[in-house]
């Protein structure tokens, strides 16, 4: 019994060796795991954890009446014996962002013919997006220059020319064409332009009705020019 004791103390001495194997090795492995979240948290948080950076402001907050956008003396001259000079206002589901407006009307001549006009303003209003890093105004540039493509395509569209409009906004463009439609060849003479982050088209046209001669594009254009740089003025009135 006595030369026993020992023997017993050899054996639990020896049992405990590979439990502290077994507990520093289960140390190790989770200090490794620990490790391993680290490094996989400062990875992702270098990869795609990065704060969206700073994005300006939007210029302008407010969009103009659409219909008041453009003095009644000028919709007097544009286009004659209009309908209605408060104009029709577009449908709009969000009015901060998109609005229009359109005038026309008929000047009757009798035997001497008759004059159509129709003239028509769009504004379309961008914010800034922190999320995609692009401000207001990049993101009116680049719709600024799809307005310009739209025009340029539009359907039956004939001798389709094309030219910078200067003085009017930040940028403008300056696009006229022929369009036959209900019989008649109507001239067209449309700017697109762009203020900042809102994007304006104005569209002017018109033909001659009865043997009444058609409207001289270089006249339609001036018209058009005249009417977009009070459409560009009237944003920065709506937002002072």
């Amino acid at each position: 019994m006595h030369r026993s004791a020992p023997r017993l103390t050899r054996l639990l001495a020896c049992a405990a060796v590979p439990v502290m194997l077994v507990v520093a090795g289960c140390s190790s492995d989770s200090d490794s795991a620990k490790n391993a979240s680290t490094d996989s948290s400062s990875s992702a948080s270098s990869q795609g954890g990065k704060k969206p950076a700073n994005v300006e402001p939007a210029k302008y907050a407010k969009l103009p009446d659409p219909c008041k956008a453009i003095a009644t003396k000028t919709i007097t001259q544009l286009v004659p014996e209009t309908k209605s000079k408060a104009g029709t206002a577009g449908r709009s589901s969000d009015t901060t962002s998109r609005g229009s407006c359109s005038w026309n009307g008929l000047d009757d001549n009798g035997v001497k013919g008759s004059q159509y006009r129709w003239l028509d303003v769009s504004f379309l209003r961008y914010e800034s997006d922190a999320s995609l890093g692009v401000s207001g105004k990049k993101r009116a540039e680049d719709n600024y220059a799809k307005e310009i493509a739209k025009t340029q395509a539009a359907e039956g569209a004939k001798k389709v020319r094309m030219s910078p409009a200067g003085g009017v906004g930040d940028a403008a463009t300056a696009i006229g064409y022929e369009l036959k439609k209900t019989g008649e060849d109507f001239t067209y003479a449309t700017i697109v332009t762009r203020t900042d982050n809102i994007v304006i088209t104005l569209t002017y046209n018109g033909t001659g009705y009865a043997g009444a001669d058609a409207p001289a594009s270089a006249d339609l254009m001036k018209g058009a020019v005249a009417a977009a740089k009070e459409a560009v003025a009237s944003v920065a009135v709506a937002n002072k």
